[in-house]
């Protein structure tokens, strides 16, 4: 999804007309409208030939202006449990920010291209992961975790278990999700405002940046 101004604003207007009928704090009101971070002076992502490889690409807001996911698992943990999965499996992940999207398949996909076994997790600072493949289309997955609310520490430290495995090309059986339907309602502003907050900080002129490499 390309960031355009006038999308987010309208989403902007039509976010902020619910948030005096729902529980959203001050504090989610209160960085709409965020400058951007500059990330001028940041060292390019490289593709890679490393085999053993799982690129891990995050959101462009990721760890600066959202540090939670939305129901406040620290991102830092996150990663820490990603990271973990990945290396249980002999793999060896490399950290990215994909500054040139806030859509999650993209940040996958993206992340998959250069990754050296092909094989890539996307990560959107909510929460919603996806496990991609270089050579897939967009909408195309591995697999998808859309409800970042049901997601656990224990869960995203299973999600970079299978992109390893997905990596090493063994069979994979797909991690077990819980669909609840009343989730979407119950943190549907909350997600807006932090999409919102995420693509204000898209930069398409500055793709993919080294960010944490293991």
């Amino acid at each position: 999804m390309e960031y355009n101004e006038e999308l987010v604003a309208a989403i902007t207007k039509a976010v902020l007309q619910q948030i005096n009928e729902q529980n959203v704090s001050q504090t989610d009101r209160q960085h709409i409208g965020s400058a951007k971070t500059s990330y001028a002076n940041a060292r390019l992502a490289e593709k890679s030939t490393n085999p053993k490889e799982v690129v891990v690409g995050v959101g462009p807001a990721f760890q600066r202006e959202i540090k939670a996911t939305i129901t406040g698992i620290p991102l830092d943990d996150v990663l820490r449990n990603i990271k973990a999965g990945i290396e249980e499996e002999g793999m060896v992940p490399r950290i990215v920010k994909v500054l040139k999207t806030s859509d999650v398949d993209f940040m996958g996909l993206e992340a998959a291209k250069i990754s050296g076994s092909g094989v890539g997790i996307g990560l959107q600072s909510k929460g919603t992961a996806v496990i991609h493949q270089k050579d897939l289309y967009p909408l195309s997955n591995l697999e998808l975790f859309p409800q970042a609310p049901l997601i656990s520490l224990e869960m995203y430290r299973a999600i970079g278990k299978n992109a390893a495995k997905y990596a090493k090309g063994e069979k994979v059986t797909p991690i077990e999700t819980q669909n609840d339907p009343m989730v979407r309602a119950k943190y549907q502003v909350k997600a807006a405002l932090m999409h919102i907050r995420e693509t204000e900080q898209v930069d398409p002129k500055i793709p993919i940046i080294v960010w944490e490499e293991a």
